[in-house]
């Protein structure tokens, strides 16, 4: 599974900034995952047909299904850490959910996990976040709702809205850096055990302090 294939051939396609990536799977190898590209970028819609008065809406973020065989949660790690250190992000987030189908569980907890899974709601009136691409989103959401799931969240500087001048020292003058990424994937709980959300921080970049 190559994503950063994926993430670049997105930016050919749409010549915009990208604000964060995330991707979106459940605890069952070879499922479908869901990558989402979250887009900085605003659309000019004319408010009626007589009027030249326009008005801006946000770009939609784009939510694919990614079906491509996956033996472990490794083999996810490995992937998104490679594609987010040859995007030049500061950092690597790993959220484990738990499942949002049980007793107590907060209404947001099912709003955000049909958003990672490329079904969000809009609010009445307005237009959709998301444009998706995603036949199985159903299936995955009710199976995260049992089993729960991982999401893992990067900004990438290449290609990025994060592209201004910074002081990491990592990266090339192009906000990326050359492969390979020198990090592996850390161990996951196993689902049946998770009780909370689990997050790890994966830190790729590195700057330096001048002190006087």
């Amino acid at each position: 599974m190559d994503m950063l294939d994926l993430i670049e051939s997105q930016l050919v396609a749409n010549r915009l900034p990208i604000v964060a990536v995330t991707l979106a799977a459940v605890p069952h190898v070879n499922t479908p995952v869901v990558l989402t590209i979250h887009w900085h970028g605003f659309v000019e819609l004319r408010i009626t047909e007589t009027s030249d008065a326009v008005a801006y809406q946000p770009v939609p973020s784009s939510a694919l299904q990614v079906n491509s065989f996956w033996h472990r949660y490794d083999d996810l790690d490995n992937c998104l850490l490679e594609a987010a250190w040859e995007l030049g992000a500061w950092n690597l987030e790993r959220s484990q959910v738990a499942p949002f189908m049980r007793p107590g569980a907060e209404r947001i907890e099912t709003t955000q996990a049909c958003a990672a899974f490329g079904k969000a709601d809009p609010l009445p009136g307005e237009p959709s976040p998301l444009v998706a691409e995603v036949p199985d989103a159903d299936d995955l959401i009710e199976t995260a709702g049992r089993s729960g799931y991982v999401q893992w969240l990067f900004r990438p500087v290449r290609g990025g809205l994060w592209s201004a001048p910074t002081n990491d020292i990592t990266l090339e003058r192009g906000g990326y850096r050359n492969p390979t990424c020198p990090l592996i994937g850390k161990p996951m709980v196993e689902a049946k055990r998770l009780r909370k959300t689990r997050k790890e921080i994966y830190p790729l970049g590195r700057s330096v302090t001048l002190i006087n």
